[in-house]
């Protein structure tokens, strides 16, 4: 573990619809902006897929 309040956390929300809390690196997907929320064909995006470099654990 790193300093005191060193590490991201961010809320995923599984199948079930329980909610937790994981490190960022560890997350693939994130929440899309307000600006992102839908698609050319109006239809809702309901997650972005994040890049390889934001996804990769930093050692």
């Amino acid at each position: 573990m790193g300093k005191t309040g060193s590490i991201e956390w961010v809320k995923i929300k599984g199948r079930k619809g329980q909610v937790r809390q994981v490190t960022k690196a560890e997350v693939t997907h994130k929440k899309p902006g307000p600006m992102q929320k839908y698609n050319a064909a109006g239809s809702r995006i309901k997650k972005i897929k994040r890049s390889v470099k934001a996804t990769q654990i930093r050692t």
